[in-house]
């Protein structure tokens, strides 16, 4: 189906709109006057089985990404009782820095119900993310309704714990360490995991070695007086010299008769270049491109922990609508302009066993290089020679 885009005009508030049932969180006073007042719709999973889907995404860079990071019953908790939620995420990259602001959310239940995250790089700092950020995002480019998309990951007994942040009823632990560890981290927490893990883990442990465990305490929500749908913003600030998007984590656990709904929203200094292409036959569809308006950029900036936001930006959205099985890859991006994303940051090639795209140019060009000086000094030897040679010919006297 053809799909229907607003970018850059302002759009209208939602007088008629009515309360939903999964939420991204309440707004808070200094929400900006053309945010709606109830919060914004998010599709329910239906029978297609749709994935309530977290983002997760690097950017500006400023990469926003509505649903990579937690697969929606990819880790459940030991009564299976609590769903957690990615709605949205927002992955931002500028001056070397990514950061992550998502909100997670939960259906209800008792317990506690966890999920683990790969990021590309050891976070500098875990806050609690701003009051509305997510929403104004959704609101800029007024998409029909955002799915939720959620990346899971696992450490284990072996993992290193590099950082704990209790954010509201969040418990956060940054992990370092293999899949295998992972994994048993995950099941020594008293997790389910889905047959296919050891196999995703594997495939983020070998670029990024670093996850993100996300602990959601159901009865510390209760007690908070959190309702059902609220949403957590939590913000993740990671120096890293490249974004790039985990999107295979949405199909944890998922079959062929799956599928997958998330938009991702990237920021970046430059319009980037994307690994695979958005083509919308992949799984991938690129919905906007273009610069972004000064209103966005401001009312971020004014948000809590927003700051860092810069003056300018390129605006993206990609909208993933995919079968479970089309998700074999992540979403690489060259947010600096040259046009060269990293097939390794994609998932395409390992790590120390293929050249990634800028070092083939590079390789390529010193060798152009090489042949051309080499080249050039046969010319220079044949000349002289035969300078020479005619020299020797030339009668005396």
């Amino acid at each position: 189906m053809p799909y229907r885009t607003m970018y850059g005009r302002p759009t209208p508030p939602l007088p008629n709109a009515r309360e939903p049932s999964r939420r991204l969180g309440r707004l808070a006073p200094n929400t900006p006057a053309h945010l709606p007042g109830p919060a914004l719709e998010i599709r329910r999973c239906t029978m297609r089985r749709r994935l309530p889907a977290a983002f997760l995404g690097a950017g500006l860079a400023l990469l926003v990404v509505a649903g990579p990071t937690l697969a929606c019953g990819g880790l459940i908790g030991p009564n299976g009782a609590v769903n957690l939620l990615r709605t949205t995420t927002l992955a931002a990259y500028h001056e070397g820095v990514e950061h992550y602001v998502t909100a997670f959310q939960f259906q209800g239940g008792g317990g506690a119900f966890g999920s683990i995250t790969p990021l590309p790089g050891v976070p500098s700092k875990v806050e609690k993310g701003g009051d509305w950020t997510l929403q104004r995002l959704i609101r800029e480019t007024n998409p029909p309704v955002p799915a939720a998309l959620d990346a899971v990951r696992f450490e284990a007994a072996g993992a290193q714990v590099l950082m704990t942040v209790r954010i509201d009823a969040l418990d956060i632990t940054v992990l370092k360490g293999g899949s295998a560890d992972v994994g048993q981290w995950a099941a020594d927490h008293g997790f389910r995991l889905p047959p296919d893990a050891p196999e995703v883990l594997e495939f983020y442990a070998q670029r990024s070695p670093i996850f993100l465990a996300a602990v959601f305490d159901a009865d510390a929500a209760k007690a908070r007086d959190q309702a059902i749908g609220d949403g957590t913003p939590v913000h993740i600030t990671i120096p890293t010299p490249n974004p790039w998007v985990p999107i295979r984590i949405l199909a944890l656990g998922k079959t062929g008769a799956d599928h997958v709904d998330a938009d991702v929203y990237l920021l970046t200094d430059h319009a980037p270049a994307l690994l695979p292409n958005p083509t919308g036959a992949n799984g991938m569809r690129l919905d906007n491109s273009q610069q972004a308006s000064q209103s966005l950029l401001d009312d971020l900036r004014s948000d809590r922990g927003m700051e860092w936001v810069p003056s300018d930006g390129w605006l993206t959205k990609i909208a993933i609508d995919a079968n479970a099985p089309q998700l074999s890859y992540d979403l690489a991006i060259d947010a600096s302009g040259m046009g060269v994303p990293s097939w390794v940051q994609a998932g395409l090639a390992l790590p120390n066993r293929a050249i990634d795209q800028l070092t083939w140019l590079r390789v390529v060009l010193g060798a152009v290089l090489a042949i051309g000086v080499l080249m050039l000094a046969v010319a220079i030897a044949r000349a002289g020679a035969a300078r020479s040679s005619a020299s020797s010919l030339t009668p005396q006297g």
